[in-house]
């Protein structure tokens, strides 16, 4: 595209986004002006005039506004990328199926790149990409909202309730996530979670050749997996063997073929991952305790997982933050902390606060800060601790961190801090 004028952007949202964004234009087009919103509404907004703009960037959280030249940083990237695309989203555990991708063809010394909703905005590598590079981009439904170009491989994880407090209703949060899929052709892939009813949902209407996971017809694939994850839980075996499935799909052969012919490949790579911070992250043991954070468990799926994966463990687990569901699944998550293996549940931030409201159980100990609640809980762990099994204090919040704390990313480096100090 030519300019022969100054071009002209508007940014509606400042974050990772918005200057990844800003400073990629500017390095394009160094005379380029800038208009920077943030702290706005939709009614802000859309009283704007906008068609003076060649761009409207929306940050992934806003929004579409059907605003004139109106686009996103995931749709300006799908338009501009020169090569492959593996787009992957789930409710949860969409960042640790990426990096197993990632580990994965980085096995296989392929040129991949790890963008998108884990941390890395897409235009702070885009002008590193050649026909011979990989994307694996992390997306979330509010990236895929109005997306009209599907990835070349999609990969569609467990589905639930998540971000109702933005989305018009599940339904919504819903058709955002078939975005991923929904502008596929035969000639592309989609890569789907069998045993969720969501996925499958989404998947009978995908045109796209599909491979489902988890594997239940390979005889070797339990021991490949056995052999190549070291993170804890079923749901990290699932996440690898979506990525195998992905990985199968880049090189257009079956999983079963790709197990088969590339075997030491696929345990080099798969075994090279040991985790994402803050997502069931073991921290230290500390007097025969282990610690673990899993702060990025900010809805029940998350936590319930999380607990599940120390079953015939002893856990001391602090929950608690910002609810996204005006409390209505409180009921659902005192029903997971009611797990045998829950000894102990450190209550913090405003959901901590009313589920002590809503219950009585001699397990709760109400905490007024991070710090009270780390001490309480070492405390009680060592005073309950029984050297036959194995004893776990974990942080899964089953909640936001805006009540508390900048996001989620402070509320887990607070968390790591707290740890790290104790003795």
């Amino acid at each position: 595209m030519l300019y022969n004028r100054i071009m002209k952007i508007a940014l509606l949202g400042y974050g990772k986004e918005g200057k990844s964004a800003e400073n990629y234009f500017k390095s394009h087009f160094p005379d380029a002006t800038f208009d920077i919103f943030e702290d706005f509404t939709h009614d802000d907004i859309i009283q704007q005039d906008f068609s003076s703009y060649d761009y409207v960037f929306r940050s992934p959280s806003v929004q579409p506004l059907d605003l004139p030249n109106e686009t996103s940083i995931t749709k300006y990237f799908f338009e501009h990328c020169p090569c492959t695309i593996i787009g992957v989203t789930a409710t949860k555990g969409k960042g640790t199926i990426c990096s197993f991708i990632k580990s994965l063809l980085d096995a296989h010394r392929e040129n991949a790149y790890l963008i998108g909703n884990i941390g890395t905005p897409a235009l702070d590598i885009l002008d590193n990409l050649t026909e011979r590079s990989v994307v694996i981009y992390e997306m979330s439904s509010f990236q895929l909202w109005d997306l009209n170009k599907s990835p070349h491989i999609a990969v569609l994880g467990h589905l639930e309730p998540d971000h109702l407090n933005v989305h018009t209703d599940y339904k919504d949060y819903l058709n955002a996530k078939a975005n991923i899929t929904s502008h596929q052709t035969s000639k592309d892939f989609l890569v789907f979670n069998q045993n969720n009813t969501e996925a499958v949902k989404i998947a009978i209407t995908s045109k796209a050749t599909k491979v489902a996971y988890p594997f239940n017809d390979f005889d070797n694939i339990e021991k490949v997996i056995k052999d190549s994850v070291t993170l804890p839980g079923r749901h990290n075996q699932e996440n690898a063997m979506a990525a195998i499935a992905t990985a199968a799909c880049y090189y257009n052969i079956s999983p079963d073929e790709y197990l088969r012919e590339k075997k030491n490949i696929i345990l080099a790579g798969i075994s090279s991952f040991h985790g994402l911070p803050h997502r069931l992250e073991f921290l230290r043991e500390l007097d025969g305790i282990k610690i673990y954070d899993d702060n990025f468990a900010t809805n029940l799926s998350s936590t319930r997982v999380a607990i599940n994966a120390f079953k015939g463990s002893h856990l001391t687990v602090i929950v608690g933050g910002r609810d996204k569901t005006d409390y209505e699944d409180l009921p659902e998550l005192y029903e997971i902390l009611k797990s045998p293996q829950v000894k102990h549940i450190i209550l913090i931030g405003e959901s901590g606060h009313e589920l002590a409201k809503k219950y009585r159980d001699p397990r709760f100990h109400p905490a007024s800060s991070l710090a009270e609640a780390v001490n309480i809980a070492v405390q009680v762990t060592r005073n309950d601790h029984d050297r036959n099994f194995d004893t776990i204090v974990l942080m899964s919040p089953a909640a936001a961190s805006f009540d508390m704390f900048k996001d989620v990313y402070d509320r887990g480096a607070q968390f790591q801090r707290l740890v790290e100090r104790l003795n």
